[in-house]
């Protein structure tokens, strides 16, 4: 177990900035502690999977394909996010305005087939919404520039979205005002640090650039990456209020609207860690697929296309690892956080800081996040 600390009489190393790196590194600084973050990319964030993401906050929409445990971290992360902005003193978009789901009339089976899952999910949680079922004329209502093509729909109420490049920006000024010690483009090994006793706590947030550490754990739980493609598009025609997402067999798309008439568009989910540019066949797919959802993304302009790997354990969950060896400063890894980043960022974060409070976390226990520790390499649970 990780030893208890008062945050303002203790250091903490972190090694990884991207979004767990700099939300983590905020809060200790808030809290008096003085932090040291390590990063082997630039203050953008240009090699972290937090840049490339649609910063969806869709605990309702992703409790057809993930755990519960995933779902009631969402729910948790959602005011969170609320009050972790309002901190910010640089602003970030931030909306709760729900979800649309739309399907074209050949896929209206998988359609019902969706929201009997998504019901039964909100029978079993009273904190999901149930999904409201749209006519043409809620649709019409909801958003006017799908209405031609979209007859019937579901609605999604109380998710939301940010901006997560603002946010990103934003973290990096709080950084800067509390005097966190930034090292950018300077690759290191968590294990390197933790032999400077200077620091209590090591702290592991790498992403997809801690594989090494978490296949040499005994867990067996190995951490991969998982392609994800998206585009942004200038589309100033289109008018979009919401997040957006088509059921389909093949490209199940997704459409974020930002601030300014930008669009964040994916689908792809591709098990490998390549990440080489965009294939022309996944650009076709989503472009095809989006202008069907509005006819004013024809004129859009195509401002980036972009990949990256989501970090992802092998069963696709969370998880925190503490260890504690003799002569070595104390380590936790934070990882698997995959397709759920922004999603379930702060529930993770809390849970982390009460571990770093009080040597355990009854948050995490709430939550179902796995905690495990690893005492001189032997492991043991610390949260069921």
């Amino acid at each position: 177990m990780v030893n208890k600390h008062s945050f303002s009489q203790s250091k903490y190393a972190i090694v990884g900035g991207g979004l767990m790196g700099r939300l983590l590194a905020v809060a200790l600084a808030q809290r008096g502690a003085p932090v040291d973050l390590f990063d082997q990319g630039d203050s953008s964030a240009s090699g972290a999977a937090a840049r490339i993401a649609a910063a969806m906050l869709a605990p309702l929409a992703e409790s057809a394909i993930t755990e519960d445990s995933v779902v009631r971290m969402g729910i948790h992360s959602l005011p969170r996010w609320k009050e972790i902005i309002a901190e910010l003193s640089t602003p970030v978009f931030f909306q709760q305005d729900g979800t649309l789901i739309l399907w074209h009339p050949q896929d209206v089976s998988d359609a019902e087939r969706f929201a009997t899952h998504l019901e039964r999910n909100c029978r079993n949680n009273s904190l999901l919404a149930l999904p409201q079922k749209l006519n043409t004329e809620a649709v019409r209502d909801l958003e006017p520039g799908v209405a031609e093509r979209f007859t019937q729909g579901l609605f999604l109420p109380n998710e939301g979205q940010l901006d997560n490049r603002q946010l990103l920006d934003a973290l990096v000024v709080e950084l800067a005002a509390f005097n966190v010690n930034c090292h950018w483009g300077k690759s290191i090994e968590p294990e390197d640090l933790r032999k400077d006793h200077s620091y209590q706590v090591v702290i592991d947030c790498r992403g997809t650039g801690a594989k090494d550490s978490w296949q040499n754990n005994a867990s067996q739980n190995a951490l991969r990456g998982v392609r994800g493609e998206v585009i942004r598009l200038y589309a100033p025609e289109v008018k979009l209020q919401r997040p957006t997402r088509l059921i389909h067999p093949r490209y199940p798309i997704y459409i974020a609207p930002k601030e300014n008439d930008i669009y964040v568009v994916g689908a792809t989910e591709i098990e490998s860690d390549d990440l080489s540019e965009m294939s022309v066949r996944s650009a076709m797919e989503l472009l095809s697929a989006v202008y069907t959802v509005h006819s004013g993304f024809a004129e859009a302009r195509i401002l980036e296309m972009a990949t990256q790997c989501r970090p992802t354990l092998k069963n696709n969950l969370p998880e925190i690892r503490t260890s504690r060896d003799k002569g070595l400063t104390d380590l936790i890894m934070i990882n698997g956080l995959y397709r759920h980043g922004f999603m379930i960022a702060p529930a993770v974060l809390d849970c982390t800081l009460e571990l770093l409070a009080t040597g355990e976390s009854n948050t995490a226990l709430e939550l179902g996040l796995h905690i495990m520790k690893d005492t001189n390499h032997q492991e043991a649970s610390l949260c069921a």
